[in-house]
């Protein structure tokens, strides 16, 4: 099992594996997955993924952004955590997240944040598992496609 950065070789394989992670969701094309590859490039967002023999069976990506406050010190925001159902409690998913908050230490965040359905209480256990506080703040959102 390799963990590792995602390059642009890997969407097809990406893709299909978050068609696990919200599985009622249109599927993007790849030609619209290189067009958001693009953008991602040129921003401080790295996708880490775990394969096997070259599939993608466990991936999350971070998001570091800039902020004003903590004297200068930016956020790393890590979203869209999934592991193939027939790869789960094998610790790919430990792995993608730990490799993604360690950039945040790198990068000099202040914190690594991360969110997860209210009702995903086995995905809370595991996120606390990794020393995630789920008690320190409270998200909310306002959805545009429903």
């Amino acid at each position: 099992m390799e963990l590792r950065e995602a390059s642009r070789n890997d969407l097809p394989s990406l893709l299909e594996l978050y068609r696990q992670l919200n599985p009622g969701d249109e599927a993007l094309t790849l030609s619209g997955a290189a067009a958001v590859w693009d953008v991602l490039e040129k921003r401080d967002i790295t996708y880490f993924v775990a394969a096997d023999s070259g599939k993608i069976v466990s991936a999350c990506y971070i998001c570091i952004i800039p902020n004003l406050t903590r004297n200068g010190r930016s956020i790393g925001f890590i979203e869209n955590v999934v592991t193939d159902e027939n790869y789960r409690r094998k610790g790919l998913g430990r792995r993608v997240i730990e490799a993604a908050v360690a950039r945040a230490r790198e990068k000099g965040c202040y914190k690594a944040v991360l969110q997860s359905g209210s009702g995903r209480k086995e995905a809370h256990k595991f996120y606390e598992a990794l020393g995630f506080d789920g008690n320190s703040k409270q998200a909310f959102e306002i959805r545009f496609d429903e």
